[in-house]
């Protein structure tokens, strides 16, 4: 019954900014840490950005700088600010939770946004 849904993607011009949002719902006791991965076409899964129960972040180096991920606990959400986007920042972002609804925690995915720079 837990669902993990993103939303926000979009097209946008190189060097401008998009933001993304997840919001996890369900019967959920708990989460973890959550994270934004992205996969473009012909490459493999990739982490974006994460973020720690307590907040503390972790980017790719890709990204440092120009990315920034976000939560707020209480509601279960997760949003990445992006700037300066680039053709290569291209990709399905997925939102992950690390949750439980009872006991132990398990990984949850969301379905994915497309996010589209172009040049």
């Amino acid at each position: 019954q837990v669902q993990v849904v993103e939303s926000g993607g979009g097209l946008v011009q190189a060097g401008g900014s998009l933001s993304v949002s997840c919001k996890a719902s369900g019967n959920i006791a708990s989460i973890n840490n959550m994270a934004w991965y992205r996969q473009a076409p012909g490459k493999q899964r990739e982490l974006v950005a994460e973020i720690s129960r307590e907040g503390t972040t972790n980017y790719a180096d890709a990204v440092k700088g120009r990315f920034t991920i976000s939560r707020d606990n209480a509601k279960n959400t997760v949003a990445l600010q992006m700037n300066s986007l680039r053709p290569e920042d291209t990709a399905v972002y997925y939102c992950y939770a690390r949750l439980r609804t009872g006991f132990y925690y398990n990984d949850y995915w969301g379905q994915g946004t497309q996010v589209t720079v172009s040049s």
